[in-house]
C-alpha cells in the first residue's frame, strides 16, 4: 500500500475533476512492470504531487541570510572567499573582452553576466579531474581549475601562446586537456551525448571507475535538441556517470523559456528518464554548491546519470552578435540585476559572517582589473602561431590526403600572392614565422614526392 501511495504522490496528477483516490491494491501491478493497475482512465501531465511544479532548492535569500530550515554546505572562510573572488573575476573579464570585440580586436565573445553563481558554484563542487564538456559560458570552470587570465586572452586572440586551439578556433571555444576541459564546439547540443560517451569510458577505466564523472553544461534551449534526449537516454539505460547541468537562464537567444516548452522546465524530463533530478536556485551559489556536491556523489556512486537544473537569468546579450533589447525590455534586465544579483547576494552573506569587508571589495576589484588589463596588453603584442601549425595535430595516425591537398593549395596561393598582394603581405606578418615554415616544410615534401 505504501508503495502505491508513494508512486502516486511523486509522479502523477490526474486531469480529471473527480476527487483524488488511491489505486486499489487488490488490482495489483501490470505484468512485467511496476505500474499499478487502475480501474479508471487517468491522464497525467505533472511529475509532482497535486500537479505543482518541482521545487527549487535554496540556501540563502536575496539579502544573504540563510532561509528557515536551510543548511549551509561544508564551507570554511578560505573556500568561501575563493568562490567569491572567482565570481567577481568573471564579469571583469567579460567587460574587457566584450568591449574589445566592439573595437574589432577579436571576432566574437559571449558573456556570463548573471550566471556567475551557477558556473562557479558547480565548478567548486567538482573534482579537478572530472571531465567537463561545456557549451560556451563555462569560462569560470576553467578559471576555477587554474587555467588563468593569460590563457583566456591567448585563446580569444589566437596568438602564439594559445595552447587551446593554436588560433584555429573562434573565441570562447575553450579547451584544455590538462584541466580536463573538452574543447567547445559551435553546433548546439553536440556535447550532451558526447558526455554520456565520455562517462561510459570512465566507467570502463579501472583507475577512474567510481572516482570521476563526466559533467556536461547546456542551456534550456539546447535541451530542445535531439542530442539532449540521446544523451539522457544513454546515461539512464547504459550505466555511465554523467552529471547533466542545465543552465535555465530564460532565453534561447531570443526565444523565451515560456515559448520553448509547455512542461515543467528541464528537470521534469529527468524524472521521465528515471534519473535522480534536482532543481536549484541558480543565483544562490551556496545552494548550487550543495546540490552539485550531492548530485556528483550520486552520479559517481551509482554510475548513472543525474540531472541538475539551475534556474538563473541571462543578464547579458546572447553574444556580441545579439541585441537582446530587441526582444526584451531594458527595464526587465535592470530589475533582475538589482533584485536578484548572484554576486551581491553572496557578498552580503560573506559580510554577515564577517568574512568580507568594503575595503577588501575595492582592493579586489582594482587588483583583478589590473591583472586583466595586463593580460590583455600582453596578448595583443604577441604574434600568431607559425602558419604551418594550421595543419598540425589535427588527426591521429597517418595524415589524411585531404589535409595534404589543402596544405599544398595554400602553398601555391602563398607563392603566387604572398609577396605580391598587400593584404596577404600584411596578414603573413602577423604569424610568428611570416609563413616561411609552411613554405619550406611543404615545399620539401612536395619536391620529394615529385622526385620519387
Amino acid at each position: 500500500m505504501l508503495r502505491t501511495l508513494l508512486i502516486r504522490h511523486l509522479f502523477c496528477r490526474s486531469l480529471s475533476t473527480t476527487p483524488r483516490f488511491l489505486f486499489p491494491e487488490s488490482l495489483g501491478l501490470l505484468p512485467n512492470s511496476q505500474s499499478p493497475i487502475s480501474h479508471k482512465p487517468l491522464f497525467f501531465n505533472a511529475v509532482s504531487a497535486a500537479g505543482k511544479q518541482l521545487p527549487a532548492y535554496r540556501v540563502i535569500d536575496g539579502v544573504g541570510n540563510v532561509i528557515e530550515g536551510g543548511e549551509l554546505p561544508e564551507l570554511d572562510e578560505q573556500l568561501a572567499r575563493e568562490i567569491y573572488k572567482n565570481m567577481v573575476l568573471l564579469p571583469i573579464i567579460d567587460n574587457v573582452l566584450y568591449n574589445i570585440q566592439r573595437q574589432g580586436k577579436i571576432s566574437f565573445y559571449m558573456t556570463s553576466y548573471g550566471e556567475e553563481a551557477t558556473i562557479i558554484g558547480t565548478a567548486a563542487a567538482l573534482l579537478p579531474d572530472d571531465e567537463v564538456l561545456g557549451q560556451y559560458r563555462e569560462l569560470g570552470v576553467l578559471l576555477w581549475r587554474g587555467w588563468g587570465i593569460d590563457a583566456t586572452m591567448a585563446q580569444c586572440f589566437g596568438n602564439e601562446q594559445d595552447l587551446s586551439g593554436k588560433g584555429r578556433q573562434m573565441p570562447v571555444h575553450w579547451g584544455s586537456p590538462k584541466h580536463h576541459f573538452h574543447t567547445i564546439s559551435s553546433p548546439l547540443g553536440t556535447q550532451i551525448p558526447q558526455a554520456a560517451g565520455v562517462a561510459y569510458a570512465l566507467r570502463r577505466d579501472a583507475t577512474r571507475r567510481g572516482k570521476n564523472c563526466a559533467v556536461v553544461y547546456f542551456g534550456e534551449g539546447a535541451a530542445s535538441e535531439g542530442d539532449f534526449h540521446a544523451g539522457m537516454l544513454f546515461a539512464s539505460t547504459v550505466a555511465s556517470p554523467t552529471l547533466f547541468i542545465a543552465r535555465n537562464n530564460g532565453f534561447a537567444i531570443s526565444t523565451p523559456a515560456s515559448e520553448q516548452y509547455f512542461g515543467d522546465g528541464i528537470a521534469a524530463r529527468g524524472v521521465g528518464y528515471g534519473i535522480d533530478t534536482i532543481r536549484v536556485d541558480g543565483n544562490d551559489v551556496l545552494a548550487v554548491l550543495n546540490a552539485t556536491r550531492e548530485a556528483r556523489r550520486r552520479c559517481v556512486e551509482s554510475g548513472r546519470g543525474v540531472l541538475l537544473e539551475a534556474m538563473t537569468y541571462r543578464v547579458g546579450h546572447h553574444s556580441t552578435s545579439d541585441d537582446s533589447f530587441a526582444y526584451r525590455a531594458r527595464q526587465e534586465v535592470e530589475d533582475r540585476k538589482r533584485i536578484d544579483n548572484p554576486i551581491s547576494r553572496y557578498r552580503l552573506f560573506l559580510k554577515n559572517r564577517n568574512w568580507w569587508s568594503d575595503a577588501e571589495e575595492v582592493e579586489l576589484k582594482e587588483s583583478l582589473k589590473k591583472d586583466v588589463m595586463r593580460a590583455l596588453k600582453h596578448a595583443e603584442g604577441l604574434k600568431r602561431h607559425e602558419l604551418s601549425e594550421l595543419f598540425s595535430d589535427m588527426y591521429g595516425g597517418e595524415e589524411p590526403l585531404n589535409l595534404k591537398e589543402q596544405r599544398e593549395e595554400l602553398i601555391r596561393l602563398l607563392q603566387k600572392y604572398g609577396n605580391a598582394w598587400g593584404p596577404w603581405k600584411a596578414e603573413l606578418k602577423k604569424f610568428k614565422d611570416n609563413g616561411e615554415s609552411l613554405l619550406g616544410r611543404v615545399g620539401s615534401t612536395t619536391n620529394k614526392g615529385e622526385t620519387g
